[in-house]
């Protein structure tokens, strides 16, 4: 019997909203967004309202004067998000064009927006001549998620490099926070409270620019060979069962021993390539894929008794008819 995801059902949901039902802003509400446009699987419902922010202030505001019990979400460039077909109740919160700077801080640091994407963080630093940020131009989100997960790549992760973060709690209040305070680990952020990421400094270590740049070069020839980067994907499917430990298990190896390998669901596939990336076909349902990844975990669980945790963060509900 193939494993049907855990569903969030409608009837705990809260009533669809308007913009109308939210405060005033200096941004942007768009309402019944395609979650299908904004995210890389390019699949999902639609969310009730995404709202786009002006600046800080904006999304401070709006944070202090929302109705408590309309649901927010926070959703960043979409790389490592599967929404259900059944959409979002409440409101995403998405920052853009007024989150994305870039700026060099003193010799040796850089201030991102938590919006700007990954890569873009990687070449600023290899443009300022600071090393040690080039494994950001391997991962595909933007600097917001890769807080929110301490993202990382080819053996070094956002905890190495950050110096502090800066974030808005729920309810709008600004905080100052260091490496130790969100307790980061391996593919994880141990902050108690919910946060919207804004900010945040790194630190690199002084090199020559033309060598960052050989080195980034290098992680995107290894990426586009052993990757499906032109598919539509999520990115890595599961957490590594050993953790950062390059000698622990592999998510990939696992699922592969467990025959999975291009193992379809729908129009939903296990890459031939890369067998800890989902990618979808052109036609395939967020249900695919979400139950194709339900079925590698229960069969990687039956052949090897580890059972695999989702590094792809699913939000919203199933369709009614799903």
């Amino acid at each position: 019997m193939t494993p049907r995801p855990e569903t969030m059902s409608a009837p705990n949901m809260a009533p669809h909203i308007q913009p109308s039902d939210l405060p005033d802003v200096r941004g942007k509400y768009i309402a019944g967004q395609a979650l299908a446009d904004i995210t890389w699987f390019r699949v999902g419902g639609c969310a009730d309202v995404v709202f786009m922010p002006a600046d800080a202030e904006d999304l401070s505001a709006f944070l202090k004067q929302r109705p408590r019990d309309i649901p927010v979400n926070i959703l960043g460039a979409g790389s490592n998000t599967l929404a259900r077909d059944g959409g979002v109740r409440g409101v995403i919160i998405r920052l853009g064009r007024g989150f994305g700077d870039l700026v060099p801080v003193g010799e040796s640091e850089i201030r991102a927006g938590a919006a700007a994407l990954d890569g873009r963080l990687a070449a600023a630093a290899a443009n300022a001549g600071l090393t040690g940020l080039e494994f950001f131009s391997g991962i595909p989100g933007n600097v917001g998620g890769a807080l929110a997960m301490n993202a990382g790549a080819y053996g070094s992760e956002t905890a190495d490099v950050l110096v502090q973060a800066e974030a808005l709690t729920m309810q709008g209040e600004a905080r100052i926070l260091s490496p130790q305070d969100l307790n980061l680990s391996y593919r994880t952020n141990g902050y108690h409270d919910r946060l919207v990421y804004i900010s945040a400094i790194f630190r690199g270590v002084p090199d020559a620019p033309n060598d960052i740049r050989a080195r980034m070069n290098d992680i995107a020839d290894k990426r586009g060979t052993t990757q499906p980067v032109k598919s539509r994907t999520g990115g890595s499917t599961f957490k590594n069962p050993g953790g950062a430990n390059p000698d622990g298990p592999k998510a990939w190896k696992l699922i592969d021993a467990a025959g999975c390998r291009g193992l379809r669901v729908g129009g939903a596939q296990v890459s031939e390539l890369h067998c800890n990336f989902l990618i979808n076909h052109g036609d395939a349902t967020a249900d695919d894929i979400e139950t194709l990844g339900e079925t590698v975990r229960a069969r990687v669980l039956e052949a090897s008794a580890i059972d695999l945790d989702w590094e792809i963060r699913r939000i919203g509900e199933v369709a009614h008819d799903a």
